[in-house]
């Protein structure tokens, strides 16, 4: 699995040692826990460096790229590797309050792929909230998806939520993808944001995620989004934003002043670091031994008040 911190010194307000935890922890696994109104992170399993899990507010998981009917090299079995996925949620001491998917539930959008999908997330028995990748919106232009997760959300399924002080906002970036495969936003939702973000102060922390990078990752594979400039340039002004998106299937990291971006590796399979191969896709070539070593849960982690950074991952192995 591919790992990437990446960190702006230009526009520095990461501490020396918070830098240093973040590339320390890379590996470990971690979830989203808030304590007093102070988002911050804590190993899977275990308890975090300074608090115990117990004693937060509430917490949240992210999983992505599930890919639920792909059945090829170097996974066969997607469906088991999702599972596996939920019962290391599952086992945590003290439970999520919910889940975000970043995309690509499913591999072709069909009906009976979306049921897996649904079927294998009761198991988890926590509230789900999703937002669609590319694979998602095949055949149909996501009438499907929109039908069964679009509930309350607006135009092509983006919406936002508030849980104990926190904005999260789920944006939906491909639709219309541009010629060379990059994510696109479109005026309209980009409209929809900047109304959305004007009632809220400066000091509210910010979660958005969405299935393709909203930063470009590598332009020349279709990993970022072509209006993602004009979201990011909004939620500067926010003490605290955390990026979460999926779509390249492993973990890459950036640190950019108050905003810390995070994509999170799949349950499904791996792809090549952008520009390592002809193209991307599945890396057929995993040994099976090896395969749950690239697979698994990732999450970007921070406390407000200190911008002490850590960002962490747990894979299947």
């Amino acid at each position: 699995m591919s790992r990437r911190l990446l960190h702006d010194h230009n526009h520095d307000s990461i501490d020396r040692r918070g830098f240093l935890e973040c590339m320390a922890w890379a590996g470990t696994g971690v979830l989203w826990a808030m304590y007093g109104g102070v988002l911050t992170s804590t190993a899977l399993g275990q308890e975090g460096p300074q608090r115990n899990l117990a004693d937060a507010d509430f917490s949240f998981v992210q999983v992505s790229d599930s890919h639920i009917g792909f059945n090829k090299a170097p996974n066969q079995d997607v469906t088991a590797t999702f599972q596996e996925s939920l019962r290391r949620i599952g086992a945590m001491p003290k439970q999520p309050d919910f889940i975000l998917h970043t995309g690509d539930l499913t591999h072709l959008a069909e009906a009976e792929e979306f049921d897996t999908v649904d079927q294998v997330l009761k198991t988890a028995r926590k509230q789900v909230f999703y937002v669609p990748g590319e694979h998602d919106i095949i055949g149909d232009n996501g009438a499907q998806y929109l039908a069964r997760y679009g509930k309350g959300t607006k135009g092509a399924g983006y919406y936002s939520f508030d849980k104990n002080g926190v904005h999260f906002i789920g944006l939906v970036n491909v639709f219309g993808k541009s010629e060379l495969g990059l994510g696109v936003l479109g005026a309209e939702q980009l409209e929809w944001l900047k109304k959305d973000l004007a009632p809220l102060s400066n000091e509210t922390p910010i979660v958005v995620f969405a299935h393709v990078p909203l930063w470009m990752v590598y332009p020349a594979w279709g990993w970022g989004t072509t209006d993602g400039a004009q979201a990011l340039g909004m939620l500067r002004r926010f003490g605290s934003v955390a990026v979460l998106n999926g779509h390249i299937h492993q973990v890459t990291q950036k640190i950019e002043g108050h905003m810390t971006f995070h994509t999170a590796c799949s349950t499904a399979f791996p792809q090549p670091v952008g520009g390592t191969a002809p193209k991307p896709g599945p890396m057929k070539d995993v040994p099976a031994n090896k395969l749950r070593d690239m697979l698994g849960l990732t999450s970007v982690n921070y406390v407000e008040n200190t911008h002490a950074l850590a960002l962490v991952d747990s894979t299947l192995a």
